[in-house]
Parts: structure tokens; C-alpha cells; sequence
């Protein structure tokens, strides 16, 4: 799920710039547990988000878990301190030594950037904001703007070059803040959100992703068109047939998939860990091909899941656009 590690040369270091290929705020919220983004010290010297993974500047924490809820927050934050998003998955096994290395690296600076831990495999949708291609991967952020770094494995020398890089570009665009210096980003109070979702986000939280679901379920039975809740279904399910594979378990379903090309669990469970990994096009061209290969219940199954897959991803995502003119072609 990563391609070989990437050792930037001083020319190839010397192109890192402000990039808008990716629109950041393109990024759907659907209900997830919620997080705080890193901000400065309280008046007492205690973290704002209460809860530390690192050292740093007036203690403020230099790590925190991404999640799509406190992701636009992280790219506000970008705009003080040039945030690292190090986008990461269990089922990569390069990943825990690579998001270890960007810490340590990140902690070495003292405050003048932050590490954000994107967890792919609970929240998807991180690795389409960055249109990664495997993981683990590296973008920057800063004022806004995804900035690149590496793909796959890599040490703290590789990281630290090019996060030497990384600040000279903050720094050419005036992001010249520290952790304990910035003004915390604004904490605005969010709307209420409606009972049946506060209780599937409280389920999520206590990883209960099949309490998670019945609340969906029953949200959408008393209102059919409830948008939100049919993603948070869908994400909630993909999440629960993760959670459920083991490493090894991944790996061999893929030899599995693809000596068995018309096993319908198989495939599916392969198109769950392209998703997860941001494999996305991969994942539904996956299904597509194995529904234009079969007919009776098994294409009828595959047919569905990628429609939820769809959920998961974002109907409006160009993405989802493509695969249902795929499908369209296969079904008609």
C-alpha cells in the first residue's frame, strides 16, 4: 500500500512551494467524533485541547489526531504554523516508524510546526482531501494550502531535510509563529447535533460501531432523506469491517481477491482497503469490473456496496462521478 521512500535532493527540496491543486475546504464533516485542533497554552499552562502527546513550547501539545472534524480548524491553524499532515494506516507496515520519525523531528523544532496523525483507515476521507495515492504520505499545510512532502518510508534525517525546506517556504510566505506564541483558533460552539446523532457519535467514540449504525438506521427510518446519516452509516459500516482484519488477514485477501476474481467478499473487502488506503478510483473500478462479470444475488451485493462506498466518499466527489458512468455502462 506505499511506494519506495523518497530522499529529496537539494534541487527536487528546492520546488517545494504553496500549491492549490487540493481544495482543503472541499472536506465534508459528516458526524465523526469530534477533536480538538492544537492551540496555545491555557493561563494555568495546561494544554487548550487538555490532552498533550509531545513536548514543545509552554507545553502545548506538537502532535495531534486528525480527524474530519477538526481538520478545518488545522488548516486555520496554518495560517500561524505550518501543520504537518503525516496520513498513515495499520494496514501499511512502514507506517508506525514513519509517524514515530515525524514526531521526533516535530518535537525537535520546538514548537514552530505541528504534527497532525491522520488515521486513514477511520477517517477516509483525510486521504481524498490530500488525493493520496498510498500510505504513509506526508502534505504540509500552510496558509491553507497543501504543500507535499514524501510518499512511503522514510527517516528522521529524510524528514528533517525536508521540513528545513518546509519552513523556508512558511517562512518566504510570512508563517513564522510558534505553538506557545499563536492565538488559539477560534472554538466556536457547534450546533446541537439531532439526538439519534449524538448517539452514534458517542458509540463511535466507545469503538460500539454496531450501536453506531442502529442510530443511523433509526434516523434514517424516521427521516428516509436524512443526507448525513446515510453517510455516517455507510463510514460507520466501512469502519466496522476494518476493525474486524487483522494485517496478515489484509494481505491475504488480496492474494485471495486475486486469485478468485468472481469472489464476491473477496473483492469487496479488497475495495474496503482501497478506500481506507485512498485508493479510490482502484477500489471502484474493482467492483464495477466484477459486476460486469457476474449476474444473479452476488452482482445485486457488489451492486450495493458500491453504492455505499459512494456514500463514503462523497456523492459529489468527481471521483463517485466517473465510477457511476462505469457502472452505468455495465448495468445497461
Amino acid at each position: 500500500m506505499s511506494s519506495p521512500g523518497y530522499r529529496p535532493t537539494p534541487a527536487a527540496a528546492s520546488q517545494l512551494n504553496l500549491r492549490g491543486a487540493v481544495d482543503l475546504s472541499s472536506l465534508r464533516r459528516p458526524a465523526a467524533p469530534p477533536a480538538q485542533a492544537p492551540s496555545a497554552s491555557a493561563e494555568d499552562g495546561s494544554p487548550a485541547d487538555g490532552t498533550p502527546q509531545g513536548g514543545g513550547t509552554g507545553n502545548a501539545p506538537l502532535r495531534v489526531e486528525a480527524t474530519e472534524s477538526n481538520f478545518q480548524d488545522l488548516v486555520q491553524l496554518s495560517a500561524q504554523i505550518p501543520v504537518l499532515f503525516l496520513l498513515w494506516s495499520r494496514y501499511a507496515p512502514e507506517s508506525p516508524a514513519v509517524l514515530d520519525a515525524a514526531e521526533r523531528v516535530v518535537e525537535s523544532y520546538g514548537g514552530r510546526l505541528v504534527l497532525a496523525a491522520a488515521d486513514v483507515d477511520t477517517f477516509p476521507q483525510l486521504a481524498q482531501a490530500f488525493q493520496a495515492q498510498a500510505v504513509p504520505t506526508a502534505v504540509a499545510v500552510v496558509k491553507g494550502q497543501p504543500v507535499p512532502l514524501f510518499q512511503g518510508p522514510a527517516d528522521d534525517e529524510q524528514i528533517r531535510s525536508l521540513v528545513e525546506e518546509l519552513l523556508k517556504v512558511a517562512a518566504a510566505n510570512g508563517v513564522t509563529g510558534s505553538i506557545g506564541d499563536a492565538a488559539p483558533v477560534e472554538d466556536a460552539e457547534p450546533a446541537p447535533l439531532p439526538p439519534l446523532h449524538q448517539a452514534a457519535i458517542d458509540a463511535i467514540e466507545a469503538g460500539d460501531y454496531a450501536g453506531a449504525a442502529a442510530a443511523y438506521k433509526q434516523a434514517l427510518l424516521e427521516q428516509p432523506a436524512d443526507a448525513d446519516a446515510k453517510a455516517g452509516l455507510a463510514q460507520v459500516e466501512l469502519m466496522a469491517r476494518l476493525d474486524k482484519l487483522s494485517a496478515p488477514e489484509a494481505e491475504s485477501l488480496r492474494d485471495l481477491a486475486a486469485k478468485e476474481p468472481d469472489n464476491v467478499q473477496a473483492q469487496l473487502s479488497v475495495a474496503d482497503l482501497d478506500i481506507s488506503g485512498g485508493h479510490i478510483d482502484d477500489a471502484f473500478r474493482r467492483i464495477i469490473t466484477f459486476i460486469g462479470r457476474n449476474f444473479g444475488p452476488e452482482r445485486e451485493t457488489a451492486r450495493v456496496r458500491l453504492l455505499e462506498l459512494f456514500e463514503v466518499v462523497g456523492t459529489q466527489d468527481e471521483r463517485v462521478a466517473k465510477a457511476r458512468q462505469g457502472l452505468a455502462r455495465v448495468l445497461f
